[in-house]
């Protein structure tokens, strides 16, 4: 009988988490509460974070690091197609989302094998950097949920706030102002791994299972998010006036405890 292979990450990305580590700290105050379960850590696991700014990525990998997971990110298909970042990208086992293409369920069956296979996969359930004027976390897409249903694992919130005092919206524009901005006021950037959401009273083929599964993982993000930011609980201090705002997305915030 053969045994199921199971993912590991590569050396490479390991590497990659530590020197996230580093940026991060050269240029703000990562602070990383809550945990994830040591039985958890290797897999299977779905990590479900909100969006806030281009420089989530690095955050998120070097809290990840903090806690002992090495995640397989869902990222949007143009970074797969940046020459160097690309390469990398592949080669640390990431998983590619065409956006807005008949091909996002390809990426969808990819992760749901990627758990069953024993990784840990992060996903934004947003589906981009959020857009609501408040920050808070918009309406999800039902992706995550839906991956969740399809390999059974449980879905953990991450909610993060900070990292849009680093990178601007519209980076690369207004980078380099960023990151020497950040480099000397050194923003705090908190990191919360929350308590796994409860889904398994939802069945998938319940109509509208999916749809209430995500506004549940939205609701634990912004349960997390708020003691986060408990001095901006309606607009942030930091304002980025490259960053457009919309409503039409917007995710009915329940209020906090």
């Amino acid at each position: 009988m053969n045994t199921p292979t199971v993912w590991r990450p590569p050396l490479f990305w390991r590497a990659a988490q530590l020197l996230a580590r580093a940026i991060v700290g050269a240029l703000g105050r990562l602070e990383v509460t809550g945990d994830v379960p040591v039985e958890l850590r290797r897999g299977p696991l779905i990590l479900a974070a909100n969006h806030i700014s281009p420089f989530d990525p690095v955050v998120l990998a070097a809290a990840c690091r903090a806690r002992g997971v090495a995640p397989r990110i869902m990222a949007t298909g143009g970074l797969f197609r940046a020459p160097v970042i690309g390469s990398l990208m592949r080669r640390s086992g990431h998983i590619r989302v065409n956006r807005g293409t008949t091909s996002v369920h390809q990426a969808l069956e990819m992760a749901a094998s990627a758990v069953a296979a024993g990784s840990v996969i992060l996903v934004y359930p947003e589906g981009r950097i959020g857009l609501d004027p408040g920050m808070w976390p918009e309406r999800g897409k039902t992706g995550a949920a839906r991956l969740a249903f399809a390999c059974g694992a449980p879905v953990l919130p991450v909610a993060q706030w900070g990292s849009h005092e680093v990178l601007p919206y519209r980076a690369p524009k207004g980078m380099l102002r960023g990151l020497a901005r950040a480099l000397v006021r050194r923003p705090t950037i908190r990191v919360h791994f929350g308590a796994p959401v409860a889904l398994r009273d939802l069945h998938v083929r319940t109509p509208g299972a999916a749809r209430r599964a995500t506004d549940r993982i939205i609701d634990a993000i912004i349960e997390d998010l708020a003691p986060l930011r408990p001095d901006e609980p309606d607009l942030p201090r930091h304002v980025d006036p490259g960053r457009p705002s919309e409503t039409t997305r917007s995710h009915r915030r329940r209020p906090p405890g």
